[in-house]
């Protein structure tokens, strides 16, 4: 049974966030709400999966400011996890790509300021967003 989960979690693109950061949890529920395909599934970064999962791709930081996107094997940040997510959403989203024209460090460099202040712009809960039953099974970690 625990390789079941394992192989339908690894099909998955799980996106880390802050679970905590009001406008990250606003994130998780734009995500949702265009993922009729349920393609993504989120941990907050406060879970015990989170950090395991951080510790298997070294070159993401535990203390990042970004949310993160585990797709394939692969890892993205910063505006990279925004622009790959942004790709398998519903709508006119997957156009956003062409974002990727502009040059990587001045995405990263809007990206960063926002996520810097975003505790003071959007706010901070004092626990992890818990989700409604409903959505529960979109949630891994947890």
């Amino acid at each position: 049974m625990k390789n079941q989960k394992t192989t339908a979690t690894s099909q998955q693109h799980i996106v880390i966030f802050d679970g905590v950061c009001h406008l990250c949890q606003g994130a998780v529920h734009f995500i949702i709400k265009r993922d009729p395909q349920a393609r993504f599934v989120f941990a907050p970064l406060q879970s015990e999966l989170a950090q395991q999962l951080l510790r298997q791709y070294p070159q993401l930081s535990p203390d990042t400011d970004s949310v993160l996107l585990l797709k394939n094997q692969h890892c993205y940040s910063y505006s990279d996890a925004a622009l790959e997510i942004a790709r398998d959403l519903s709508g006119f989203w997957p156009y956003c790509r062409v974002l990727r024209l502009i040059p990587k460090f001045l995405r990263d460099a809007c990206y960063k300021l926002l996520a810097r202040h975003r505790y003071r712009l959007f706010g901070k809960a004092t626990a992890c967003m818990q989700p409604t039953a409903e959505l529960r099974s979109r949630f891994i970690g947890l």
